[in-house]
């Protein structure tokens, strides 16, 4: 009732007002608000310089009076900026709480859609053709690995006794020692030595005759 006493009952025009909006308007009020209290302190700088140059009397009581009146008005500003800050900070966290639930009823919604996309997913997919598929995987895979084995198998070769095996593997070292050659040992150790010192131009067999540079004897000249 009393609401309506003092703003009436008629409808407002335009899209409703806004905590956004509303905030906004409160910080500017308040900013103008500080400039006036900003205009007043300069004012009251002034008085407090004229009463120090002074002598106490009738002139100084009215420079006194002034500066008291501004000092009034600057506290009554002061509480003025200090209501509207905190109607912003009361707005502000109102409309921090209103967005804040905004986002969660976005994300329920969200995980609701995701909810119904997942169970139309699963109505598409069979368990029991997976499994039937897998299935089939793995009979293929088994017959993949018989043809494998079937192409690899031998054929042609005697049947042969393994204790039969075993006694020839066994006499087969026995017999690689035995006919093992060292013959080139021998003759490793029957190659002529390394010829010592400077060849003359004169060379002679191991008999005594002449040879030529091919090492075949000389003829003799006649």
């Amino acid at each position: 009732v009393k609401m309506n006493r003092l703003f009436g009952r008629s409808k407002p025009k335009g899209p409703p007002p806004n905590l956004t909006d509303c905030i906004g308007n409160v910080d500017s009020r308040a900013e103008s608000i500080d400039k006036k209290i900003a205009r007043l302190d300069a004012e009251l700088v002034k008085y407090k310089d004229q009463m120090k140059k002074m002598r106490d009397g009738p002139s100084k009581n009215m420079v006194k009076q002034k500066a008291m009146r501004v000092l009034k008005q600057k506290r009554m500003y002061e509480g003025q900026r200090d209501n509207l800050m905190q109607q912003s900070f009361n707005m502000e966290q109102a409309n921090y709480t209103i967005q804040t639930l905004k986002d969660t009823k976005t994300t329920v919604d969200a995980m609701k859609i995701g909810a119904k996309e997942m169970k139309k997913a699963y109505k598409q997919v069979k368990i029991d053709q997976i499994e039937d598929l897998q299935d089939q995987l793995e009979d293929m895979m088994e017959e993949a690995n018989d043809v494998q084995e079937a192409l690899s198998r031998s054929y042609g070769t005697p049947e042969i006794d393994e204790d039969d095996l075993e006694a020839e593997l066994d006499a087969l070292g026995d017999e690689l020692l035995l006919d093992e050659d060292t013959s080139y040992l021998d003759e490793a150790s029957s190659v002529p030595s390394i010829p010592e010192g400077v060849p003359s131009d004169i060379k002679t067999n191991k008999d005594g005759v002449l040879v030529d540079e091919f090492g075949l004897p000389q003829i003799p000249a006649t």
